[in-house]
């Protein structure tokens, strides 16, 4: 996972990102040539909650219960010594010894810098493992795939770690009984799905990766505040499912042409001289906007957040994108 953009608004604030990378003083506010709005709406999350539901204490209770765990079960030193065996090789030992890049015969191999598991991904990885050592013989469920990598799942196929089965688009959180044990992923669960597991009083072991927690931060502030979270990712995405379960009003853009669509909704077409009807709008953003979304209304104030996964360039790009075309230059 790459490191999470966490744009907040006041108007709109960008604090540094995991790389370090902060943004000058100058680009600290938003202001609208006239008022946006957007919301989020659509099938994606499971369930509902009453509107005095806190998410926010929810989970931090969640995290004190005696069946929840995000720390590990005490099995690391030889749990990573499985994953160096099984995710490395004498083959990516010699090209990362000699530059990644090695010729056998007439054949030129490369390869990427940035190559193997994140940090995050790796602690997922290993907890989930320590999981099955730890309840060696209790059903272990998985919300969603641990990360997106065929071997790793394979693996824990193999330990019979078994995916909640879907049906028609939604989880049938029915074949979890009290006693099981049920893995949150590297991209974390929507709130909804938190709720339903701590209901049936099952073990929760919780992989969700720091930075995506940080992002859930992000969109919590942006709530408290009543802004609007502009979250730059796809609306599908198990991480930004659950980034959005967190957030009050919400549109999620998946790239810098639909970044330019909303703001051009916004100024009435004075970009691209197009003029989308707010019918139009809605339609176009109807699984990627919070229920009740209104763009005329619910982006006066935005903040920004991302989906980790997103390249973390494009959603500064899109956050100055945001602010210039917006602020007009304030």
């Amino acid at each position: 996972m790459l490191s999470p953009m966490a744009l907040s608004a006041h108007i709109c604030r960008f604090p540094a990102t995991r790389a370090d990378t902060s943004l000058p003083e100058s680009l600290t506010r938003i202001r609208c040539r006239k008022p946006l709005s957007v919301r989020c709406s659509g099938d994606s999350t499971s369930g509902s909650v009453g509107s005095e539901f806190d998410p926010k204490v929810f989970r931090k209770n969640l995290t004190r219960s005696k069946n929840y765990n995000r720390k590990g079960f005490g099995y690391k030193e030889e749990t990573l010594q499985l994953m160096n065996r099984e995710y490395t090789s004498d083959i990516i030992k010699t090209l990362k010894e000699n530059g990644y890049e090695y010729t056998w015969g007439t054949v030129t191999v490369k390869l990427a810098e940035a190559y193997g598991f994140c940090w995050g991904v790796e602690r997922a990885v290993q907890i989930a493992y320590e999981a099955r050592k730890q309840f060696p013989t209790e059903t272990i469920w998985l919300t969603n795939e641990i990360i997106h990598n065929p071997t790793v799942n394979k693996r824990l196929e193999e330990m019979n770690v078994q995916n909640i089965p879907l049906e028609e688009g939604g989880k049938q959180f029915d074949v979890v009984n009290k006693g099981d044990v049920v893995i949150l992923p590297a991209f974390g669960a929507a709130v909804e799905e938190m709720l339903t597991l701590s209901e049936k009083n099952v073990q929760i072991v919780d992989t969700t990766c720091p930075w995506v927690a940080k992002v859930w931060n992000s969109v919590e502030k942006h709530k408290q505040r009543d802004y609007t979270s502009v979250i730059h990712g796809k609306y599908a995405h198990e991480e930004t499912v659950a980034t959005a379960s967190f957030a009050g009003k919400y549109i999620i853009v998946k790239n810098m042409a639909e970044a330019e669509y909303v703001c051009d909704y916004i100024l009435g077409g004075e970009l691209n001289g197009s003029s989308s009807t707010k019918e139009a709008f809605l339609e176009k953003f109807k699984f990627a906007v919070s229920e009740g979304f209104d763009p005329d209304r619910d982006l006066i104030k935005a903040g920004i957040a991302n989906q980790t996964t997103m390249l973390k360039g494009e959603t500064e790009e899109i956050g100055l994108y945001l602010f210039w075309e917006l602020g007009g230059g304030v």
